[in-house]
């Protein structure tokens, strides 16, 4: 849009906002935050430039494991990003990470004297010790807790495979929470199945989808227990060798993975600053982390997020609204596997006993808006529940107390802030979640910026009224 347009769409809003303001029965600053938050969403979804942002992210650099060649080559489009915004203090700042290799495509099938032999999907879990060289063949043990792992003990498990086979539970209307009833298995079963002597562990991906993607996602070792290595398998081959089991309960499996750790490397979090003009040393954070596994694109997780944080900076200002408080963007990294970025932050922020009134992180998928959960006091809540019936005409509801955010909890020791994350309607993430299928074609343009436009009205209202 030129100037000369620019110019005129400003003085169009103004006349509006003089005239609302006369309306009888509504308060001068509610009819001006009304239709803010108005221009805020108009803008939003006739944009493409978050859009095509996040194309970039996914189709020209992809997924951005931290350490990886392809994370700095994110770290450094952010910060074009930034300062082509027009964002101010636009800075790098370092963080050590982990620097987990996955190495070439995993290898796997199983071998049954009644069944043949045929290729399944695997993907080594995060972090995980590679095979030996010429991979694992063992028989498999199919458990479903570590409470039926302990009652087999070493006698039935020494020497095999565990296939720890339990779905998330699908009565959970809140598929996070159906991940989180069988996340355990993920990111302890290589320590629980090691204890009794299991030679490798693979683990049915966490997802209530149906389908041949297998999923990834950080799991841990213990120095006192030996390590074993460990996969995701997809769904449908999880429940196909569930099936030859029982007809075959003597079926070997086979898996090769040539991952590998090496010693930490240098990265960094992007950060970029509107310099607030009444409060400039009270600050308003939005983010999501940079990250991603290396599997897909991380479109959703977390492309989506560190996009629409930028993105709401951008409506921002293009209503030509200058913050009384300081709004910084963070691009956080390392949050899939040892949060390095989001502790590096939160030191600093110690340190120099930084004020932060809100910190809102966007790491649901960019799917439409639900509303927001948050950590914080009753006062602030009450105050942030007032401004619900703004965000009702845009299909969000929710305002209420719940998780903050990986990246933003981090702040909870260090700062008396507000911790916001945005929600959205995340039926389908866990399809996509940690997997090859989080590319950029799962995205919808208008579903990602309904949400890119709900975290601008939330800042935009922080920032006029406080916390």
């Amino acid at each position: 849009m030129s100037d000369t347009n620019n110019n005129t769409m400003k003085k169009y809003y103004l006349s509006i906002l003089v005239v609302l303001s006369f309306i009888p029965g509504l308060g001068k600053s509610q009819n001006i935050d009304s239709l803010t938050i108005r221009n805020i969403y108009s803008e939003a979804l006739t944009s493409n430039i978050a859009y095509e942002q996040l194309r970039y992210l996914c189709k020209n650099i992809g997924g951005r494991i931290a350490g990886s060649p392809q994370s700095l080559q994110a770290v450094e489009y952010g910060k074009k990003l930034f300062t082509e915004a027009g964002l101010e203090n636009v800075r790098l700042q370092e963080t050590m990470v982990r620097n987990w290799v996955r190495g070439p495509k995993e290898n796997a099938y199983y071998m049954s004297e009644v069944f043949g032999s045929e290729f399944v999907n695997i993907l080594a879990l995060g972090t995980s010790v590679g095979t030996p060289k010429d991979g694992i063949t063992a028989r498999v043990v199919e458990v479903q807790n570590f409470d039926e792992l302990k009652t087999l003990g070493e006698d039935n498990i020494k020497g095999k495979i565990v296939f720890f086979n339990r779905s998330g539970d699908h009565r959970y209307i809140n598929p996070g929470s159906a991940y989180g009833s069988a996340a355990d298995q993920r990111v302890y079963g290589a320590i629980e199945a090691a204890k009794y002597g299991a030679v490798g562990v693979i683990v049915r991906s966490l997802t209530l989808a149906s389908d041949y993607h297998p999923h990834t996602g950080v799991m841990h070792y213990v120095d006192t227990i030996p390590r074993i290595p460990a996969a995701g398998i997809s769904t449908k081959d999880a429940d196909k060798i569930s099936e030859l089991l029982k007809a075959d309960p003597e079926l070997n499996f086979y898996f090769k993975m040539e991952c590998s750790e090496y010693p930490d490397v240098k990265s960094y979090n992007v950060i970029g600053e509107l310099t607030g003009t009444e409060f400039p040393e009270e600050i308003i954070l939005v983010g999501g982390h940079l990250d991603s596994w290396d599997t897909g694109e991380g479109a959703h997780d977390d492309g989506a997020g560190v996009i629409q944080a930028l993105e709401s900076i951008r409506l921002i200002k293009s209503l030509g609204i200058k913050p009384r408080h300081t709004i910084r963007i963070v691009w956080f990294m390392d949050e899939e596997i040892a949060q390095r970025g989001a502790r590096t932050y939160a030191k600093e922020v110690k340190e120099k006993n930084e004020k932060h009134i809100a910190a809102i992180e966007s790491d649901a998928g960019g799917f439409s808006p639900d509303g927001f959960t948050g950590d914080a006091s009753d006062e602030k809540f009450a105050k942030l529940k007032e401004w619900k019936e703004f965000f009702r005409p845009y299909g969000i509801y929710k305002i209420e107390k719940g998780w903050s955010g990986v990246d933003v909890s981090f702040l909870k020791d260090v700062c008396d802030a507000a911790l916001m994350e945005l929600i959205t309607d995340s039926q389908r993430y866990f399809d996509f979640h940690h997997s090859p299928a989080d590319v950029f074609e799962t995205i919808n343009r208008r579903e990602m910026q309904l949400g890119s436009a709900a975290l601008a009205g939330l800042i935009y209202l922080i920032d006029k009224y406080g916390l």
